[in-house]
């Protein structure tokens, strides 16, 4: 086992992370705030038991996102239209769950109906970047970017007065019909001190993280997507199609993507509203942070989450929340570069201990 390897890889992070909260302090510093007073207050905001479901939720959605788009990083394919694909899903998921014509259905297999429609949508939205690549060589990166913005126009589209959208009596806004209630989700009351409780979802989401990793460290279409990502030349050699590889991890990826919006759906709003987006780039980052790993990126989601509720205090206190922004960046950009450092200080360090044996050998050979 590689101890020095290893210890190098856990080591990054740790330093990318510091060297972001100094960022972050000295940011604060040129603002003339006392940075230890402003982290002493978004940790004792964080730890109160309505900020702590917050960070839960939040973390519920940004980790599937994550794991969506680390489906394609571990094939060195860049799926950025997570964002597109799980607006489209989560919308027509909630249309058919208000839809009359499957009011006769019971709740669980709503549920259940709603769920396979959004990744069903999801995957066929990914699919079309997967097959472009596939058939014409076109990047998905490309690909996934016009695709959002043609799924954000269909959801503008769809979601008016006019098609599947209502508005209510008095209010500008307008949302899918809401979803009967024996179609919502109970939150559990996993913290104390608090009538708010965690996304029954986010059982999904330890799921589907579970799964991730089976899928791509246990099974055989896993060893060759990842063989795939490395080398496609050399995995196409020893029988892999690299071609329907890319397909069908775009599909797999999309239908994860799926899921993203659904935490929400079930389990608070009830309903597609305009506010739903901006949590597939989110998932980039959070991929990048975790390294693409399931315990990795689950850090990252609850980070990420942390910071974007304790940012929430810092405007009572005449701190621009902005700073936060700046901070998560800063600690993708950080965490990004320290790893690529860590990985090339293994390798040196990997080929002068085998440079050291191989000399030994020699020396020990009888002339």
């Amino acid at each position: 086992m590689d101890l020095v390897g290893a210890g190098t890889r856990l080591l990054a992070p740790v330093v990318a992370l510091l060297f972001a909260f100094g960022i972050f302090a000295a940011v604060l510093g040129v603002e003339g705030t006392n940075a230890t007073d402003a982290f002493s207050q978004m940790f004792e905001y964080a730890a109160l038991p309505d900020s702590q479901v917050d960070i839960l939720n939040r973390a519920t959605f940004y980790y599937l996102a994550a794991v969506a788009v680390a489906f394609g990083f571990r094939m060195g394919l860049f799926n950025i239209g997570v964002d597109g694909q799980y607006r489209l899903a989560t919308l027509m998921a909630a249309a058919l769950g208000s839809a009359s014509f499957i009011g006769w259905l019971p709740g669980v297999l709503r549920i259940i109906l709603m769920v396979i429609v959004a990744m069903v949508v999801g995957a066929a939205w990914a699919a079309i970047a997967g097959l472009l690549r596939a058939t014409r060589g076109v990047s998905e990166v490309i690909s996934t970017i016009m695709l959002n913005a043609v799924a954000g126009g269909l959801v503008a589209f769809l979601n008016t007065t006019d098609h599947w959208g209502t508005r209510p009596e008095g209010s500008n806004a307008v949302s899918t019909p809401l979803l009967p209630k024996d179609s919502w989700l109970p939150n559990l009351p996993l913290i104390g001190g608090t009538e708010a409780g965690v996304f029954a979802f986010s059982v999904v989401a330890v799921i589907v993280g579970v799964g991730y990793w089976f899928l791509l460290e246990r099974t055989r279409f896993g060893f060759d997507l990842r063989a795939t990502g490395y080398s496609p030349t050399v995995a196409a050699a020893s029988g892999v199609d690299a071609k329907r590889m890319v397909v069908w991890t775009m599909v797999i990826s999309g239908a994860i993507a799926g899921l993203v919006g659904l935490p929400q759906l079930f389990g608070e709003s009830h309903a597609f509203t305009d506010s739903v987006g901006g949590i597939g780039f989110t998932g980039i980052a959070i991929a990048l942070l975790g390294r693409s790993r399931p315990v990795g990126m689950a850090l990252g989601a609850l980070l990420w989450a942390f910071l974007d509720r304790s940012s929430l205090i810092l405007d009572l206190a005449d701190i621009p929340r902005e700073i936060v922004v700046i901070m998560q960046g800063s600690t993708v950009l950080a965490v990004v570069v320290a790893y690529e450092l860590a990985k090339r200080l293994s390798r040196r360090m990997q080929r002068r201990r085998v440079g050291g044996l191989v000399e030994t050998s020699q020396k020990e050979q009888p002339a």
